[in-house]
């Protein structure tokens, strides 16, 4: 049975600490490994990354064949075909309204200021693999890249014993990506931000993982790109009241614990018999799942079952919890959304449930997870910008504003800067 936190106990805040922290603890355990890992990877390029290759995922080879991709591609159940074409179509429409608009702002004093997107030049989207394959996320990852016009695009996606997923590779082709490379975790991640002999490093890298990768690409962070946030272990908090359906929310959670054995899942509610119901109904339903183990570790080790009395209490604990998706399977959820700041997606009503985000609904699901949705957002097309600003001052501008700059940089002692702009106003 899940833990069933009581919100009205004095040691509630202290208990709900602890739960979040030992799973954080977990999750930063993995950097020590890691930096050893990235270390070799620079020093002895290809050589490191193929030794790593074969020892945790059974492959030989970094560059698969062209051939074998195509064949791969042939081989892949037409019905999922369609499914990848309809996501790639609604995340595309979706992802496509998010365009940024270029400024240019001219002031009486005729001083042209710019401010131009301009896409990154080069992109690796890190899509998890092995046991595991997840089509969804190369649209989640590639989409947003392409509507920014970013030119080169690189998927790196761990094989099992040497064979890539197809449909995983299907979705690479739909997003007309023409490098892919077999390999995965902390040397993935360090191959494609130093670069190796076969390996072309990139600006930036996108795209979930493990808690290894996490590690891995805050490790790289400032040679190379990463988004701006925590794209690691799953994580939804899920809030129900009497209106709710036992059997359904039991499947959310399931739904999220499968996909590692990190990920977190948290239930709230006001209704304490609904939480047992919850309880039962999970331990019934998970004996049928594939990824059992993985999701049974999940829920018993990080889930926890939080009753609480007041919606106020709630909207605190999420917003101090900042899960990466929100579930508000209550009826009354639109005196929740005013009050609710730190999340990456939320869900709204009984039928919004967090499985459709992962597919086909159009939003992202590369989502910031371990409470960075405080300071951060979701995969959108603006994490494949740069920002530039321009300009252009005229003669009347810099005699106009002159004077007062000069005062403040003499004011911060910075002379140099005060000496430069009086050297461009004309002396009367």
């Amino acid at each position: 049975m899940i833990k069933i936190l009581d919100g009205k106990s004095k040691r509630f805040d202290k208990n709900l600490d602890y739960f979040l922290n030992k799973r954080k603890y977990k999750i930063k355990s993995s950097f020590k490994s890691v930096t050893k890992i990235i270390k070799d990877v620079r020093k002895n390029g290809d050589n490191a990354l193929l030794k790593y290759e074969k020892k945790f995922n059974k492959n030989k080879k970094i560059i698969p064949n062209p051939r074998i991709i195509l064949k791969s591609i042939k081989s892949l159940d037409l019905k999922v075909k369609r499914a990848i074409d309809l996501a790639y179509s609604r995340i595309y429409k979706f992802h496509s309204l998010q365009k940024f608009k270029n400024i240019s702002y001219l002031d009486k004093y005729m001083n042209r200021l710019e401010y131009k997107y301009l896409p990154i030049d080069s992109v690796a989207i890190y899509v998890p693999g092995s046991s595991a394959s997840y089509p969804s996320t190369v649209l989640m990852s590639a989409i947003p890249a392409i509507v920014a016009g970013v030119k080169r695009i690189v998927m790196i996606n761990p094989s099992f014993k040497g064979k890539q997923n197809s449909a995983v590779l299907y979705a690479a082709h739909k997003c007309k990506i023409k490098e892919i490379y077999s390999i995965g975790g902390p040397s993935a991640i360090a191959a494609v931000a130093y670069g190796t002999k076969k390996i072309k490093k990139v600006d930036k890298i996108v795209g979930p993982g493990n808690s290894y990768v996490a590690a891995a690409k805050k490790e790289v962070f400032g040679d190379v790109g990463i988004e701006s946030m925590t794209a690691g272990p799953s994580e939804i908090l899920i809030i129900c009241d009497k209106f709710s359906n036992p059997e359904w929310v039991a499947s959310d959670l399931i739904g999220q614990a499968e996909h590692d054995i990190l990920a977190q899942c948290i239930l709230i509610s006001k209704d304490k018999k609904l939480l047992e119901k919850i309880n039962v109904e999970i331990l019934k339903q998970i004996k049928k799942i594939p990824r059992v183990s993985v999701a049974k570790k999940s829920l018993f080790s990080n889930g926890i079952l939080i009753h609480m009395n007041s919606d106020q209490k709630i909207i605190e604990v999420i917003n101090k919890i900042a899960p990466e998706h929100l579930e508000l399977n209550v009826k009354n959820y639109k005196s929740f959304l005013p009050k609710i700041k730190n999340t990456g997606s939320i869900c709204l009503g009984k039928y919004a449930v967090m499985a459709m985000t992962d597919y086909n609904v159009g939003s992202n699901h590369v989502l910031p997870t371990n409470s960075s949705a405080k300071y951060s957002s979701g995969i959108s097309v603006n994490e494949f910008y740069k920002r530039i600003s321009y300009i252009n001052l005229s003669k009347k501008g810099i005699e106009s504003l002159g004077p007062s700059v000069i005062t403040l940089a003499n004011y911060e002692g910075l002379a140099a800067h005060a000496e430069s702009v009086k050297k461009r106003i004309r002396r009367k």
